[in-house]
Order: C-alpha cells, then structure tokens, then sequence
C-alpha cells in the first residue's frame, strides 16, 4: 500500500492562517511539524496534537532557525513541503512616519525569516531532490497600496527571491510565491478594520487551500500562483 501522507513544515502555525493550515492539513491525516513564537500557544497545541511536533522559534533569530532544523531532521523525514507563512505587517501610516525598529522587526519576520528556514532546511532537501518550498505572498506583493509600505517592500522581495530559488533548484524540487487571497484574519483588521468581516474566514480558506497546496508539484516550479 503506497503511503500517501505527507510530511509538512510549516512557520507561523499558532494563528491566522498557518494555524487555519495546521489542523486541515492534520484532518486530512498528514504530519505537521510547525513553528511560532509564542511559548503558551505552542505548547497548547502540542498538547491538541500530540503525535505531531511543535516548537517555540524566533524565525527572526538564525540560530534558534538553525538549532530547531537540526532537531525537525533528528525526529522526522526530510519534509514533502515546507511553508514559510509567518510575517506580520507594519500599522498603518505613510513611510516616513514609521520607526526603524517597526521597519526592521518586519524585514527580519518576513524577509530573513524566509531565508533562515530555507538556508536550515534546504540542504538536506536538496540532497534528497525532494519537496515544495512554498513561501507565502500577498497581492501586495504585486501591488501596492499607501500606508503598507514595509509589508509591500516584503512581499515583493519573497517573489523575487522565490522566483530566484525555483531556477537554482534541482529538477525533483520547487519553490512557488503563493498569495493566499484576502481573508479575515488579525492582519487583515489591522488594515482593513471592521471591513475585513466581508471576507473569508482563515477556516473556510483553509478548506480551499490546504488541498490546492497538496495538489502544486515541480509543473509549478517559479510560478507565482494564487489560492483559486
């Protein structure tokens, strides 16, 4: 019998939509192995799914990127897909009113963050020429809007880089930039307010996405694609 579980890596797994992910993607009986900042969360979940493997990581922080790799290849194979879905958004206001320190927390989230998992995680996928690398954008990240600067800046930069990624690949591999729509999620209120009430929830997206996920294979290698 032909074992049809995947094993899946995902960042940002204790909210919004990567916790929308996590529990389709174990519904539908695959492994999660996921990452998120908060202590208290993680162990929560930990305890919800105790066959599955969660851990507290700063993906802001190489080594703690770099210590928690090592551990995901100590305990489990070489992922089928690894999701880089944490970032965070800076409030709302025109560039030049915003501090450095808002402006470089969201470059080391969303921008370094991405880089540090693929630099702990790639090589060993790659010696295996197997997984997806999916890195999450936005249509911000192909568009712009005023007062969202900073997140714009970030998520074109994940395109640029995950376009790169897809050409340096080996040829059983593939690295997709995904713009997950838009959903009502914390993120989305922080912009939008009430306003983000009219779309989707992250768990009647997740419905939608965690299959159209399983489904991209090397076909869709460099393509920037949107959850249909």
């Amino acid at each position: 019998m032909v074992d049809d579980r995947s094993s899946i890596v995902i960042t940002g797994c204790t909210r919004g939509l990567g916790r929308a992910l996590v529990d389709e993607f174990i519904k539908q009986g695959h492994q999660v192995i996921g990452c998120g900042r908060s202590t208290q969360e993680i162990q929560s979940l930990q305890k919800l799914y105790s066959s599955h493997h969660f851990e507290s990581v700063d993906i802001s922080n190489h080594d703690e990127v770099e210590n928690w790799a090592k551990e995901v290849f100590r305990k489990c194979p070489s992922p089928d897909f690894l999701i880089n879905n944490a970032a965070v958004i800076n409030e709302n206001s025109v560039l030049w009113k915003i501090s450095s320190s808002e402006f470089d927390r969201l470059i080391d989230i969303n921008l370094k963050g991405t880089f540090y998992l693929i630099k702990n995680f790639l090589p060993d996928m790659t010696q295996k020429n197997r997984g997806i690398i999916i890195n999450l954008s936005s249509g911000w990240g192909r568009s712009t809007a005023p007062e969202v600067a900073p997140y714009c800046a970030s998520k074109w930069a994940i395109e640029g880089l995950t376009q790169a990624l897809a050409q340096e690949l080996p040829s059983g591999m593939a690295a997709i930039p995904l713009n997950p729509g838009i959903i009502d999620t914390e993120m989305l209120r922080s912009c939008f307010g009430d306003g983000a009430g009219g779309y989707p929830s992250a768990e009647q997206w997740a419905k939608k996405a965690a299959p159209f996920i399983l489904g991209l294979n090397t076909e869709n290698n460099g393509q920037s694609l949107t959850v249909a």
